[in-house]
């Protein structure tokens, strides 16, 4: 039986040197861990299109353009996922966690340190050799 494959828009928001990231609320699959903000792409949706909403809803800022950095297919055994991931570096609005959870900026030597579900080691590892 195929598993249903969940698609989401995945944003790696950018500023001098800096990447946003939030920490997953422990209710939620892969809870306790940091991630790249974004969210399902619903049906009748392009990617670009969810990212713009999600990163409105989730983390207040306006997306102004984006480029495609990676796609990561992942497996997590209960739920599969497919991450379409755009790097945002032109956006209006201050990143903040609006729905309660924690946020924060850091370098890339911290994000490698930060603890991520095992779909983002893929992006986290595109970053290290863009530098």
């Amino acid at each position: 039986m195929n598993k249903k494959v969940v698609n989401v828009a995945v944003g790696v928001i950018v500023k001098e040197d800096q990447y946003f990231v939030c920490k997953r609320s422990d209710e939620q699959h892969q809870g306790g861990l940091w991630e790249f903000p974004g969210g399902k792409v619903e049906k009748n949706e392009s990617v670009e299109q969810a990212l713009v909403r999600e990163l409105a809803e989730e983390i207040g800022i306006e997306v102004k353009s984006s480029s495609h950095l990676l796609t990561v297919e992942h497996d997590y055994g209960d739920k599969a996922v497919r991450l379409v991931v755009h790097t945002v570096a032109d956006f209006t609005g201050e990143a903040r966690g609006l729905e309660g959870q924690p946020s924060q900026w850091v370098d890339l030597e911290k994000l490698q340190a930060l603890a991520f579900p095992s779909a983002n080691v893929a992006i986290i590892e595109a970053l290290s050799t863009k530098k």
